[in-house]
């Protein structure tokens, strides 16, 4: 007998012939997981098994395999024999020693010699036997021991059903770079767009002395957090202070905000497109502020090419905050620093641009010196 997490995958069954592909991206990606952990990964049959750790570490290695995109589900217990006495020795750990308990038993061995009612009765028998404080309830039982008899002679037991990250794997479908503030609502965008699959790349934007080296600390700590996701290891940062500063002498203010978006957008494509990222991705959820206008999205879109995904578009702040403490990162958010967007902020921010006064006004740049400028500041910071 021995202590296992037992992983299943669900979206992944049904990729028919491309199924080979997503499995091992998978299975690349729990091992990113559990590294630093001795350990064995082995797939049987539509489940994936972690073997030979310490059992000491079988919560941790559950807690990880928790934040795996792909993991539909997961369960810590028993890997034994498919003898009766060998699935009761199991069952005997799982059950509870009073209270209510039902045994429910699946066969991916048809050929076993017990069909699953005949097995659950026999070792529900046996427990109630062993366990006199224990009473059977099929309908509304307080625990469930969990019998999965396997075609290669073996049998998995276990208590309970532990709901994963879900979604697809992680580099299943293409690279997209995050334009990733210190607010709440970018890492949810990061996080819903790696559980689709996506490699997520991470680009911050600073206005350094404006804002402070503890404004970038935050950022630091909010990607660490995604990446126990997203599997990411480094964030871009890049200062626009000049850029903002020349947008506040030259340009009309209710405009800061849409200008600087603007640029952002800029530097953001060329980022991606010299590291062969194939799209943006940002926090916006229509109407949430002044620039998230379906008239601000429109002037930050007319100056890119590359497609710019913004998952949160329909969601309110209460549905973006309830995501964000899920992933564990609204402490860090809503920490008080702030941001370059929070810089130079005019009272009366344009609500619904015009296009043609935003050109008017931004011709006033040297836009691609200030371009330059910023990308030449960019630096790398791996965690």
């Amino acid at each position: 007998m021995e202590k296992v997490v037992i992983i299943r995958y669900a979206e992944i069954h049904l990729k028919g012939k491309n199924r080979g592909y997503f499995e091992r991206v998978f299975a690349v990606n729990l091992e990113k997981s559990l590294k630093g952990i001795r350990h064995e990964l082995h797939r049987t049959s539509g489940r994936w098994l972690v073997e030979k750790f310490e059992e000491t570490r079988a919560e941790e290695i559950a807690e990880r395999i928790s934040k795996v995109f792909g993991v539909h589900s997961y369960s810590v217990g028993y890997l034994v024999g498919s003898s009766l006495e060998e699935i009761y020795a199991g069952a005997a750990l799982i059950a509870p020693r009073e209270g209510t308990f039902k045994v429910e038993t699946h066969r991916a061995y048809k050929k076993y010699p017990l069909t699953s009612m005949e097995l659950s009765a026999q070792i529900g028998g046996r427990l109630l036997h062993e366990f006199p404080a224990l009473a059977v309830d099929v309908h509304r039982p307080q625990n469930t021991v969990y019998i999965d008899v396997r075609e290669n002679g073996t049998a998995l037991v276990f208590g309970s059903f532990e709901e994963g990250a879900g979604g697809m794997p992680v580099g299943t479908s293409g690279r997209g770079l995050l334009l990733i503030s210190g607010g709440i609502d970018s890492p949810v965008a990061g996080y819903m767009m790696a559980k689709r699959g996506m490699t997520v790349e991470l680009l911050h934007f600073h206005s350094y002395p404006y804002t402070n080296e503890g404004a970038k600390e935050k950022v630091v700590a909010l990607a660490k957090i995604l990446s126990q996701y997203s599997l990411v290891t480094e964030l871009c940062t890049i200062r626009v202070t000049k850029i903002q500063e020349e947008i506040h002498a030259k340009c009309a203010a209710e405009l800061n905000v849409t200008l600087l978006r603007r640029f952002m957008f800029r530097i953001a494509e060329r980022f991606a497109s010299e590291n062969g990222l194939q799209c943006l991705i940002t926090g916006e959820s229509l109407g949430q502020v002044a620039s998230q206008t379906i008239e601000g999205m429109t002037s930050s879109n007319a100056v890119v090419t590359l497609p710019v995904l913004r998952p949160l578009v329909g969601f309110d702040k209460d549905e973006i905050i309830l995501r964000s403490k899920k992933i564990g990162a609204y402490d860090t958010s809503i920490l008080p620093f702030e941001d370059c967007c929070t810089v130079f902020l005019p009272e009366h921010p344009a609500i619904k641009p015009k296009l043609a006064y935003i050109e008017e006004e931004e011709s006033k740049l040297d836009v691609d010196a200030l371009v330059e400028e910023a990308l030449g500041t960019a630096e790398r910071i791996t965690f």
